[in-house]
């Protein structure tokens, strides 16, 4: 285990209280995936949730220094915070709706080139699906419980029935082998 890694989300936090972009930086590397993927279940809509995700992260960035310890966990102020802004977010969506809907105006679709939309999701999914196979089983299976099953690193362990730190050595090496293949540079 390295140093970066034997830290905790908790202690993390408390450096990007004190304004350290580094802290902030890992804090975000280890929990951004699972903040976009309770932020996705809420919206479902990709771009809104990425938006949703962002601001979270900016608060967290923003109010680090209001997190008490004594109160929970680093990680569960983090999705509380996540899953608050999406619920507002889907309010929001629909007060806008209603609104709309009480004056006359009814949604009108955007025009926009569905072909080439289509084409690059395609484009998209068929790269996500060739990254994935270079994976070996077990990770590709831990990473489809985790990112795409919304599970917890705890979770995928006890699904998986092997230790903690065996599942997130699976999830560290598939997420650093994905981002060489799908050439993501951050």
């Amino acid at each position: 285990m390295t140093d970066a890694e034997a830290v905790s989300l908790d202690d993390l936090l408390r450096l990007t209280a004190t304004g350290d972009r580094d802290a902030f930086s890992e804090l975000y590397d280890r929990t951004a995936a699972r903040v976009l993927g309770l932020i996705r279940r809420v919206l479902v809509d990709p771009a809104q949730s990425e938006e949703v995700a962002q601001e979270v992260f900016l608060e967290v960035w923003q109010s680090a220094s209001r997190f008490d310890p004594n109160r929970g966990r680093a990680l569960t102020w983090i999705m509380t915070m996540a899953h608050r802004r999406a619920i507002d977010r889907v309010r929001a969506a629909q007060a806008a709706r209603n609104r709309d809907t009480a004056v006359g105006i009814r949604d009108i679709p955007v025009g926009f080139d569905q072909v080439a939309e289509t084409v690059e999701v395609r484009v998209e999914h068929e790269r996500v699906e060739v990254a994935m196979a270079k994976l070996s089983d077990t990770q590709r299976q831990a990473v489809m419980l985790a990112y795409f099953g919304g599970l917890s690193q705890s979770e995928v362990a006890g699904q998986l029935g092997i230790p903690l730190g065996t599942a997130k050595t699976r999830l560290r090496d598939a997420m650093i082998r994905l981002r060489e293949e799908l050439g993501v540079t951050s």
